[in-house]
């Protein structure tokens, strides 16, 4: 009898939902030489430190931000640029 494995899941820091890992976008939060920590998308996630997924969705990504999930979900302390995240997702900053 064979072993059945199950499909990794994850939960979106924005919705809360769980999906197929396949379904989420890793993020990890990089630091610049400036100093700056900014979130990276990881698609092949491969880079190191601690990761976090969220829906490549506009909606995710603002209920994210507003719950500044990131931040709490990648164990940092000050401010991230979501910038390089906006970038490839395709999605302006607030009050642009």
């Amino acid at each position: 009898m064979s072993k059945v494995r199950g499909v990794p899941t994850r939960t979106c820091v924005g919705c809360r939902e769980r999906g197929a890992q396949d379904l989420l976008l890793r993020v990890v939060a990089v630091t610049a030489e400036s100093g700056v920590e900014s979130v990276r998308p990881d698609p092949r996630r491969r880079l190191p430190g601690r990761g976090a997924y969220v829906h490549p969705r506009t909606d995710c990504l603002a209920l994210a931000e507003r719950r500044r999930a990131f931040t709490r979900a990648l164990r940092r302390t000050g401010p991230l640029d979501l910038e390089p995240l906006r970038a490839a997702l395709g999605v302006r900053a607030q009050g642009d």
